[in-house]
């Protein structure tokens, strides 16, 4: 490469020397904050049960934390616009640092439960407001490279979260991996204060989709209650209603000004609605095996905490190394791609509902890996034709919606799988004979939403879609 093509192309030497040195190691914090917490949090949380009790709410660590993640991210972008970057930034490190004080002191499963909800608030926010950042922060030629650097934060923390989240289990003291993570947290707001400038904050008059946020959180809220009402029958209607409700959220963007997602998301024979919904059901089927794989494993098959945590993050590794594997596909392979996805989520779901409760160790890490592998060989290319399927005036928006699609999904499926948990007897404390009694019919469950989710992506992955 030329001196002339590489000034333009810019260089790693540029981002990691000199003054955009700390603003580089600010981002990657924040971001690394939001990727480890999840995988951490899932490799405790059967500590956090014996310690607290509470396993009817087990899930909702989850849950929660996804659920004020999604409500955080729709606000980030308009909140940096009228906080300014340097006050919202230190604003979501504190929220973030709260959250963690409150997991890590709290006295029972509630207090727990409020403190990861606020930990997700502060999460989605300080995702939000990095990414809002790097286009400030860093000349148009770096953000190539940023963007990249990025994406190694998410490799790194699939490979050190449930290490930090193991070893703090290991040695009986859980509430040190949220004590852990809150100091950083405040390492972010000293960084953030001391490097960007007070800008002052500009007026921002796009209105926030507080409805379909509302109808989000009530429809993941119903699904989460609905064991809870006492019959096998009030709890389908709660989890119906709950349902009904994230479907009228998505229809609302038809109409909504501002709203989350784009006018196309809610017709599922349009490729952005077909998209949007493969995103949304894989996501919500692969979920129950990130909360109760590392619970199961632990209980049933003898592993410790650091062991069942890798096995898990088995799922998110094979995302990553196979995404990378298949970035340079040629136009005309993405729809096998996306279909290949699809069957390939389906069919470990499929096996989970045998292998995690009966195992082999070594059936359960084979699943996960083809679950991973079928989200990274289809998940770019599914993106990307949601962005080309798009009206030009809605592509900005259809794009941005994906994260939130993949929390609402995540969601909806803890919800989902907190409740077929209680209801098969989980509620009342983990052991063998709860784990081998309630998996099957968890991951039974979800197998639906991954049969729908396969046709959706069938349907995205059309051959009329291809180029």
């Amino acid at each position: 490469m030329s001196e002339s093509a590489r000034d333009e192309a810019g260089s790693w030497r540029e981002v990691l020397t000199g003054s955009l040195a700390p603003r580089f190691a600010l981002i990657l914090l924040g971001v690394w904050l939001n990727a480890a917490d999840t995988l951490v949090a899932v490799t405790v949380m059967p500590s956090v049960g014996r310690d607290l009790g509470g396993f009817a709410y087990f899930s909702w660590a989850t849950a929660g934390y996804v659920m004020g993640a999604l409500l955080a991210g729709a606000t980030a972008g308009q909140l940096a616009t009228r906080l300014g970057l340097r006050l919202a930034m230190c604003g979501a490190g504190g929220v973030y640092a709260v959250g963690c004080a409150l997991s890590a002191a709290s006295p029972d499963m509630f207090a727990f439960l409020a403190g990861r909800l606020v930990q997700g608030l502060g999460a989605g926010w300080l995702m939000g407001f990095c990414y809002a950042a790097i286009g400030s922060l860093f000349p148009a030629r770096l953000l190539a490279r940023v963007f990249g650097a990025l994406t190694t934060v998410w490799g790194v923390a699939t490979l050190l979260g449930p290490m930090v989240g193991g070893l703090f289990a290991e040695a009986g003291f859980w509430r040190g991996a949220f004590w852990s993570f809150g100091g950083q947290a405040l390492v972010f707001i000293l960084i953030a204060a001391l490097l960007l400038k007070n800008d002052a904050p500009r007026p921002e008059r796009r209105p926030l989709a507080w409805g379909q946020l509302a109808l989000i959180a009530g429809g993941v809220v119903c699904i989460g209650v609905a064991d809870m009402t006492g019959g096998v029958a009030a709890t389908f209607a709660m989890i119906a209603l709950g349902l009904g409700l994230l479907i009228v959220a998505i229809r609302l963007g038809r109409t909504a000004v501002g709203g989350l997602f784009p006018r196309s998301a809610s017709d599922i024979r349009h490729p952005v609605g077909a998209g949007y919904l493969a995103f949304v059901a894989q996501c919500a089927c692969s979920i129950a095996f990130y909360i109760y794989a590392p619970a199961t494993l632990q209980a049933v098959h003898g592993l410790g905490p650091l062991a069942a945590g890798y096995l898990t993050a088995l799922g998110s590794l094979s995302w990553s190394i196979v995404g990378l594997g298949v970035a340079g596909l040629r136009d005309r392979w993405h729809g096998p791609a996306i279909r290949a996805g699809g069957l390939m989520i389906l069919a470990a779901v499929a096996l989970f509902v045998w292998v995690v409760p009966h195992g082999p160790v070594a059936a359960i890490a084979a699943a996960a890996m083809l679950m991973g592998s079928g989200f990274g060989i289809s998940y770019a290319f599914i993106n990307r034709r949601i962005i080309a399927a798009a009206p030009a005036d809605d592509r900005a928006l259809a794009s941005a919606g994906v994260p939130s699609a993949r929390l609402l999904g995540n969601a909806a499926g803890a919800g989902l799988a907190g409740a077929v948990a209680n209801m098969m007897g989980m509620r009342h404390g983990l052991s063998a004979e709860s784990a081998l009694a309630a998996s099957p019919w968890i991951f039974a469950a979800v197998v639906p939403l991954a049969v729908v989710g396969a046709w959706a992506s069938w349907r995205v992955g059309s051959p009329r879609l291809e180029g």
